[in-house]
C-alpha cells in the first residue's frame, strides 16, 4: 500500500509479498504466478535460475524485466560461508554491481534449518564488501539481534522448515525477534497457505517470503492472487489493533444500554 510502504535499505516498497522463482512449471507460468502476486521484489537462486550465466538458454530477465521487479539474488543450495559469498559476487557481477542479496547457508540437506555460525560470518563479510543482506536465519531473537549488529538491512527467520507447508509453528519467538531488533523482520520458509500468512503479518512481521507455497499448488496463480490478499489483510489487521482476548468471561457484541427489560412471567 502506498501509505503503508515497506521500506529496505531506504527503498520503498508498496508490496509486502515477496516471491520466489524456482519451481515452477516454465518461465511463463512464473510470469504470470508473480503478476497475480503484485510482488516488488522477485528471488533468484543464482544455482537454479538462469539470470545470463547460461548463454543461449531462456533467461529468467527476459520474462520478470529488472526494471519493472527487484531481483533478491540468493545463495540457495549453499553451506558454508565461503560458498555463500563466492555465490552472491557473481550475482552481483551478473547483474551489473547489484548489491540487494539474500544471505542463505544452510546446516544440512534434510532440514535445510540455517547454519547460525556460518550465517553470521558470511554476513559480516557481506556486509564489508558493500552488499545489502537480507538474511535467511532461525526464529532466535538473540542470533537475530547479531545480525543486525553486524549490518544486515532485514531479519527473515523461519517461520517452519523450507517447503514445509508447516505455517507459523512458534509464534513466540517471532513476536521475540520482532521486538528485539530494529530493521524489517520478514518470514521466510514454511508458509503454505494464506492464513499462515496472514497470521505471520498479524503478529507484526513487516513481510513475507515464499516460493514453494504458490509454485506448487494446484492452481499458482490463483494461489498467488490469495497471498497477495491475505498478506494485505493480515497486514491492515496488525495496525487496527485486534480486540483484547477475554478468557472465562464473554461479552454481548451488541449494546445493552437503554435497552427494554424483558417482562417477567406471570404467574398463574
Amino acid at each position: 500500500m502506498k501509505d503503508d510502504p515497506l521500506v529496505i535499505a531506504g527503498r520503498r516498497y508498496t508490496s509486502r509479498l515477496l516471491v520466489g522463482t524456482g519451481k515452477y512449471r516454465d518461465f511463463e507460468q512464473t510470469r504470470a504466478a508473480i503478476e497475480a502476486s503484485g510482488a516488488e521484489i522477485v528471488t533468484v537462486a543464482i544455482r537454479r535460475v538462469n539470470i545470463g550465466q547460461a548463454k543461449g538458454e531462456p533467461s529468467l530477465l527476459d520474462y520478470l524485466p529488472p526494471s519493472r521487479y527487484t531481483y533478491l539474488p540468493n545463495s540457495a543450495g549453499c553451506y558454508s560461508a565461503e560458498d555463500a559469498v563466492r555465490t552472491l559476487r557473481l550475482a552481483r557481477e551478473l547483474l551489473d554491481g547489484h548489491d540487494l542479496v539474500k544471505l542463505e547457508v544452510l546446516g544440512d540437506e534434510r532440514t535445510l534449518y540455517p547454519n547460525m555460525p556460518e550465517t553470521l560470518a558470511a554476513a559480516k563479510t557481506l556486509v564489508k564488501e558493500g552488499f545489502k543482506v537480507m538474511v535467511y536465519c532461525s526464529d532466535d531473537p538473540i542470533q537475530a539481534k547479531m545480525l543486525e549488529d553486524a549490518g544486515c538491512v532485514a531479519i527473515m527467520p523461519l517461520a517452519s522448515l523450507i517447503g514445509s507447508g508447516m505455517g507459523v509453528l512458534n509464534p513466540w519467538n517471532l513476536q521475540l525477534v520482532i521486538e528485539r531488533v530494529s530493521v524489517p523482520v520478514l518470514v521466510d520458509a514454511g508458509v503454505g497457505t494464506a492464513s499462515d500468512a496472514a497470521i505471520a503479518m498479524e503478529l507484526g512481521c513487516d513481510g513475507v517470503l515464499m516460493n514453494t507455497a504458490i509454485a506448487a499448488a494446484k492452481d499458482p496463480v490463483r494461489m498467488a492472487r490469495a497471498m497477495k490478499l491475505a498478506v494485505e489483510a493480515g497486514r491492515e489487521a496488525f495496525l487496527a489493533g485486534r480486540m483484547p482476548k477475554r478468557f472465562y468471561s464473554a461479552t454481548p457484541s451488541s449494546p445493552v444500554e437503554g435497552t427494554i427489560a424483558p417482562s417477567r412471567a406471570r404467574a398463574a
